[in-house]
């Protein structure tokens, strides 16, 4: 049976989410609030919330609790849910935790492990609940929201009023739970857990930072020993991409206190970097049939409520500016201004598709503690592009789309990529439009990932609110997974704009919309890129290309000459003026990953040569400047992840 058959199957009878093997939720803490492929060994039919390793991480997290409320007797409790490298549980706490603290909690984690406890599950009523924790205010907030039909027992949205209420209990400790767990703690490995990995952080609880402000205690929990080891090895792996660092030891990019946080600001190397990237979107889109437009970085509120954009994502947006009799909001998509691009004339059925291309800068608001280098900013640019097709288009653009993703993700080295298809949640009320619509878009996409042989998942809740995406999850070097392109159908926006298409028969006729960014934001994608590469860049995407290390004062003529050649062969380069010696400017201009060094000194002047070293330390020798500027200029060219 094909992934759209056995979709339609599971969407139209069983109403059950089909997900894939895991969800990847963001941090905050480690560099750019990614988590790691949660086991690699993992089947990808099993879901992971149905998984062993889940259990595991579920009871250590209520284990935790039971840990320190024996440390902390005066602690109240909140949410406790396992995630996808681990757990963490919120607690509003009597003192600052220290490193003493958590050392002391792991190892009577390890007790209650070794103990041998049963857990036990026990349905109550919400007024048996609301009496068992009464001195525990989160979990009676809890306890009154379930019975209302808000939230669950870990702030999640539900639909419908909870009239029974499960407790789950190990040894002395017991919490709202719906489970599952574990049989019994032994089947915790006690070598195979950690909470002292990583220091605590702070949480507004239920995310909102007009509310207490918690101390979130991370652990993590594998099923052997090796597992853990390896994780905490690529943590540390992790850190050392960390691209906050690496950015400013390259002088990429700084963020000013006085400019405003999440406002980065791109530095002459780091802005050589971001323009590198774009120009060749740019070509690519061109040769692919794309126009480019621009559009102003506010817009009339009138325009995104028309879009459904303010009332939908109204929390993540900056207030609106008053201006005379009207109001304005900084602009936080781009799509309904190339909407208005489209709409501003008449079109034909021979027009279509019309494909408009824009590198567009929005805002959102985020929270400060949401912040995080590239990677969660206040404001960034969406290689935007929204294709306007007639219906007999829809399925070969699609297919161009995403061959059009998958090629600049190859030309990366990002090939290690699967497919999420994101359909609406049956259960929420968040999206927008009739049903036959969502079942036509979403049909679209699944046809076209079959008719491609895509590796693809289908995942309930994962669309926009006005219809279905395919994501792009990829992999980098150290197998951490990252939704970067997106391309999504769209029903709804033509509708809510009433846009229109002169049809052969001389009907008017509603266009479908596209929705595509390959790179998302090219704030979050450099960043990914640095960590990828550890600031290594492919030859074409580096900064400088080419440094010119002259051995004496007498060599730095010849070495301008040499740059002012390889300039006008199109590469970027340097002459290194500075007073150290050779040895110190190799290392430091290898610190820098500059791809080529060339050194120059009295044997070069007279035969017209250099001497190529690598940044990886090899040393080519020395060679007439033709062939190396034939070598580099190739090697740039190609896109090559290789220096020769």
């Amino acid at each position: 049976m094909s992934c759209r058959m056995s979709w339609l199957l599971m969407r139209n009878i069983n109403k059950q989410p089909y997900h894939a093997f895991t969800r990847f939720i963001q941090r905050q803490d480690i560099p750019l609030a990614f988590l790691f492929v949660i086991s690699l060994e993992q089947s990808m039919s099993e879901r992971y919330e149905d998984s062993q390793l889940y259990r595991i991480r579920h009871s250590s997290a209520h284990i935790m609790a039971e840990a320190m409320l024996e440390r902390f007797p005066e602690a109240q409790i909140a949410i406790g849910p396992p995630i996808e490298d681990g757990f963490y549980y919120d607690f509003d706490l009597p003192r600052p935790i220290n490193e003493e603290d958590l050392q002391w909690v792991e190892s009577r984690m390890r007790e209650i492990i070794n103990a041998g406890y049963d857990f036990t599950v026990r349905e109550v009523t919400p007024d048996e609940a609301l009496k068992f924790f009464k001195q525990q205010k989160y979990k009676v907030e809890l306890i009154n929201d379930l019975v209302a039909g808000r939230v669950d027992e870990n702030g999640n949205q539900i639909a419908e009023p909870a009239g029974k209420i499960t407790f789950w209990t190990q040894d002395t400790f017991t919490d709202l739970c719906r489970g599952p767990h574990v049989k019994n703690t032994r089947e915790i490995n006690p070598d195979a857990i950690s909470i002292t990995f990583k220091p605590p952080a702070g949480a507004y609880w239920r995310g909102d930072e007009n509310r207490e402000q918690l101390t979130r205690i991370y652990g993590t929990a594998w099923e052997s020993a090796d597992q853990l080891e390896d994780y905490l090895n690529l943590l540390e792996e992790a850190k050392k991409r960390d691209h906050r660092i690496i950015g400013e030891r390259l002088g990429l990019f700084t963020i000013s206190p006085l400019v405003g946080k999440g406002l980065p600001l791109w530095k002459p190397y780091g802005a050589t970097l971001r323009d590198t990237l774009e120009r060749w979107l740019r070509e690519t889109q061109l040769d692919n049939g794309y126009l480019p437009v621009v559009t102003p970085h506010i817009g009339n509120l009138n325009l995104y409520k028309t879009s459904g954009h303010y009332p939908y994502y109204k929390d993540s947006q900056y207030a609106p500016i008053q201006v005379d009799n009207d109001e304005f909001l900084l602009k936080p998509m781009n799509c309904p201004h190339h909407i208005m691009i489209y709409k501003s004339d008449m079109h034909s059925y021979r027009d279509l598709p019309v494909r408009l291309a824009e590198f567009g800068t929005v805002y959102r608001y985020e929270q400060s503690g949401e912040l995080n280098g590239l990677t969660r900013v206040r404001g960034f640019t969406v290689d935007d592009a929204h294709l306007f097709v007639a219906p007999n288009q829809l399925l070969d653009e699609f297919k161009k789309v995403v061959s059009l993703i998958q090629d600049i993700f190859n030309a990366l080295g990002l090939s290690d990529f699967r497919a999420r298809v994101g359909t609406r949640d049956p259960n929420s009320d968040k999206y927008a439009g009739a049903d036959e619509l969502w079942e036509a878009a979403t049909a679209a996409i699944i046809e076209a990932c079959d008719d491609m042989g895509l590796d693809y998942v289908v995942e309930e809740g994962e669309a926009a609110f006005y219809g279905p995406k395919l994501d792009f999850l990829v992999r980098d070097v150290l197998k951490r997974e990252w939704q970067l392109g997106t391309v999504q159908v769209d029903y709804n926006l033509p509708e809510r704009f009433e846009l229109e298409y002169v049809a052969e028969d001389n009907s008017r006729q509603r266009p479908i919309m596209i929705h595509r960014a390959p790179f998302g934001s090219m704030e979050r994608f450099v960043g990914i890129l640095i960590e990828h590469f550890a600031g290594e860049f492919p030859v074409w995407l580096a900064p400088v290309q080419v440094v010119l290390i002259p051995i004496a004062d007498r060599h730095l003529e010849y070495a301008e000459q040499v740059a002012a050649q390889l300039k006008d062969a199109g590469l970027r380069v340097e002459v290194d003026h500075g007073k150290s010696r050779m040895a110190n400017k190799i290392r430091t201009n290898r610190e820098r990953h500059v791809p080529y060094m060339l050194i120059v000194g009295d044997r070069d002047m007279e035969a017209g040569t250099v001497s190529v070293r690598l940044r990886s330390d090899e040393d080519l020798g020395a060679m007439p400047l033709a062939d190396f500027v034939s070598l580099a200029v190739s090697v740039s060219d190609s896109k090559s992840l290789e220096l020769k």
